[in-house]
């Protein structure tokens, strides 16, 4: 069975300080994708989709795509647009920012037909989450609206150096029941949490939280399309409002229109969200490497 990864690349890293989805982190120049790509062949993927701008298509193809192709799996591009709108909606001119992350993996609708992995571009998520992965994508015969997350602890995703964006999840056997976007969770000194109505709310380090690690198969994009259109019609003219994946999964599981199983992420997480970050991710990287986890040169 044909399996493909589809990397969310398309974000311009305003807080990391620059594009950190072609900052150099391997010891030949590898960025983190690379290593996510790694992973995602050793796990069975033959396909892997980068989801981009269209300015940063030269960019990739000079960069990562060159690289990326000498381990022979198959690589294409999706671009996100803020204009590319359903149902013939028009994006405002005053609109600069960019609609989400499911209008990102939207943009891929046309690249797909087979089960398929998605992923952010600049999170390190160890290589178990992607065996599970593809062994459910491989495995499951519950129908076109069977999905998979990988649930990591949140006290394993948080950073040292500002608040992070978190899709807090409730899971009860298994299975996926409810999830939340709760945007600038920080780590105090006596926790991790978030400030709302100017009080601020701790939640526990085990909780489970979805980093983007969805196991889909092509009938995401029918609900992304349905639930972004009624998405716009309450919020075309706000200049911030996006439509992020943890929102359209809730309003999946909402309205009992999909199964999601939450698979158990074990492996240490890293997070490049900052740019004191990178240092951190990369003595963990570079570690793996001299453990023999990975290669030294990945392709």
């Amino acid at each position: 069975m044909n399996t493909t990864l589809v990397i969310l690349a398309a974000g311009m890293g305003s807080r990391f300080g620059g594009l950190k989805q072609v900052s150099p982190l391997g010891k030949h120049g590898e960025i983190i994708a690379d290593f996510s790509v790694y992973d995602a062949l050793q796990a069975g993927f033959n396909k892997v989709v980068y989801i981009i701008k269209k300015d940063m298509e030269e960019l990739f193809n000079e960069t990562v795509v060159s690289r990326v192709k000498r381990s022979g799996i198959q690589v294409e591009f999706a671009f996100q647009d803020i204009n590319d709108l359903p149902n013939g909606l028009k994006t405002p001119s005053t609109r600069e920012k960019p609609w989400g992350t499911s209008h990102a993996l939207w943009a891929a609708r046309n690249v797909i037909n087979e089960p398929f992995m998605v992923i952010n571009a600049d999170d390190f998520y160890g290589r178990d989450v992607y065996k599970s992965i593809h062994s459910f994508l491989t495995s499951s015969t519950n129908g076109d609206y069977d999905y998979c997350m990988g649930g990591y602890l949140l006290e394993n995703t948080v950073s040292s150096y500002g608040s992070v964006s978190r899709g807090v999840c409730r899971v009860e056997s298994g299975l996926l029941v409810d999830i939340e976007e709760v945007l600038a969770i920080e780590k105090r000194h006596d926790g991790i949490g978030y400030t709302i109505d100017n009080n601020f709310k701790y939640l526990a380090g085990s909780t489970v939280v979805s980093m983007n690690t969805f196991g889909f198969k092509p009938s995401i994009f029918i609900e992304i399309e349905k639930g972004f259109t009624h998405f716009l019609t309450e919020n075309l003219q706000s200049p911030k409002a996006e439509y992020f994946l943890p929102l359209t999964i809730k309003e999946l599981l909402t309205a009992n229109k999909a199964t999601i199983k939450v698979l158990p992420a074990l492996d240490t997480w890293y997070g490049f969200t900052y740019q004191q970050d990178k240092e951190i991710v990369q003595k963990a990287v570079w570690e793996l490497i001299e453990q023999g986890k990975y290669p030294e040169k990945l392709f």
